[in-house]
């Protein structure tokens, strides 16, 4: 199936002034008592599938609510569903063998706070939507992933991240949330007041209920730009790694593994703070003088401006613009955090691996992740560096590489991304992640009769 990228673009509304703090306040023209609207699929008549297409829903039982109050009616209502958002996980963690509920609709600006230097938004809302709202306003997030077009909640609850050794991953910008549990009822939980659990809920990985607000810090915008550069060679990453990461407020890696070279180095820059000043050579490596798509047989048309174009934040950080289908499309992702302090023998240890994974490879990225504190992020306490794999469509392939890449990375103490694909047992995930038997504490909590579990959470973190 193929999927548009068409922007949906909220109305927005701006409120009458308040006279104690100083806000925006919008909404839509989707009311809160709005019905709820069970669908096939929002795209097509075709089965509904993930983004890559790798993936085929358990269901066709979808509803999209358009307010709190329908997801709390369809929560009551039903003894199993999943949340979905813009389905761009390449595992089953969204799959659901009795419904779907989708929070697309669910993408409105709820209050921009300008005295707390926050906004508030409801889960389904894209980053490619939110953030030129945010920077004509004068404000920025902090950091951005690769593709604007995934959800906020979906993004938060899976760990998702941008790059940057003092940037944290999305999830790190939350300072309060509206969560729906199994029995209906509405949570506000806030870092400020619930400092016990609040770590705990924010990646929750769906299996808490469903994130309907999340409220996130805020800074002044910025302008930004971006710069390419060509054949690093691998070798100077042993003695310069943390220069090389550090040279921008973020940087990715890409390589293929087939050479001791490092493709591509893609550096973005703020204008004011880095410091980084373009250059013929980068370490061994050439300056670009064309546009670049990391996968360079690929045309560059959609990806963000480079060559030291200065431009917005929302318009840099990302790889991909938002209106245009981003990175290849039909592709398997995977990715396995380590420690940075452990990032160069990591890279050696897949780059022994070169010959079997290229092969199979379309590109890999590498990036920096401030360390956190929440719970099950991959990044828990410990400054990482992600490896990511972007696969040719061919799954029975990559199901025997990932073993061998995961064997690799096990001396690391490896962890994967939430949302792609991996195949280490839960006894190893357990082993890596501490604070796991806190977090299912918090899962009987909320969902004490697992409405909101399915096949991927019982298996794979044990929580049956």
């Amino acid at each position: 199936m193929s999927c548009s990228w068409t922007v949906f673009c909220p109305a927005l509304f701006v409120a009458a002034p308040m006279e104690r703090r100083p806000f925006i306040k919008l909404s839509s023209a989707v009311t809160a008592g709005s019905t709820l609207m069970p669908v096939t699929d929002w795209f097509s008549a075709d089965p509904l599938k993930n983004w890559a297409g790798n993936i085929t829903y358990s269901t066709s039982s979808v509803s999209y609510p358009a307010s709190t109050e329908d997801v709390k009616a369809l929560v009551r209502k039903l003894p199993k569903l999943k949340g979905l958002g813009t389905r761009h996980c390449f595992n089953r963690i969204a799959d659901s063998r009795e419904h779907l509920l989708s929070t697309r609709v669910l993408n409105k600006v709820v209050e921009l706070d300008t005295r707390a230097g926050t906004v508030t938004v409801e889960g389904g809302i894209k980053y490619g939507e939110l953030a030129p709202y945010l920077h004509e306003r004068g404000y920025a997030l902090p950091n951005l992933a690769s593709l604007p077009h995934i959800s906020v909640a979906g993004s938060v609850i899976t760990g998702t991240h941008g790059s940057g050794v003092a940037n944290g991953n999305l999830a790190t910008s939350v300072v309060a949330l509206e969560l729906v549990d199994a029995n209906g009822q509405v949570h506000q939980v806030s870092k400020e007041k619930d400092a016990d659990r609040f770590d705990g809920v924010v990646v929750g990985l769906g299996a808490l209920g469903i994130m309907t607000k999340v409220t996130l810090a805020l800074q002044p915008t910025f302008q930004m730009r971006q710069y390419v550069y060509e054949q690093l060679p691998m070798s100077q990453l042993k003695e310069h790694f943390d220069n090389i990461m550090s040279a921008g407020y973020s940087v990715s890696l890409f390589t293929d593994w087939r050479t001791d070279k490092v493709n591509e180095v893609w550096i973005k820059s703020r204008e004011e703070g880095d410091n980084f000043a373009t250059k013929p050579e980068f370490y061994g490596a050439k300056a670009a003088t064309r546009h670049l798509h990391p996968i360079a047989e690929l045309s560059a048309e959609n990806c963000t401006e480079q060559m030291g174009v200065p431009g917005p934040w929302y318009e840099r950080l990302p790889h991909f613009k938002m209106g245009f289908t981003p990175s290849s499309g039909v592709e398997l992702q995977s990715e396995y955090f380590v420690p940075r302090q452990q990032a160069v023998e990591a890279i050696q240890a897949v780059a022994r691996l070169g010959q079997q994974v290229s092969p199979h490879l379309l590109i890999s990225e590498i990036r920096t992740i401030a360390a956190d504190t929440l719970w099950m992020s991959p990044c828990y306490q410990r400054p990482s560096v992600a490896i990511h794999f972007t696969w040719k469509q061919d799954w029975p392939a990559v199901s025997k590489l990932l073993p061998v890449i995961e064997k690799g990375l096990a001396p690391f103490g490896a962890r994967p991304h939430w949302g792609k694909l991996f195949t280490m047992a839960p006894d190893v995930l357990a082993s890596r992640y501490e604070r796991l038997p806190d977090f299912k504490k918090l899962v009987s909590q909320y969902d004490p009769k697992g409405k909101f579990r399915n096949e991927f959470l019982d298996t794979t973190l044990a929580l049956h």
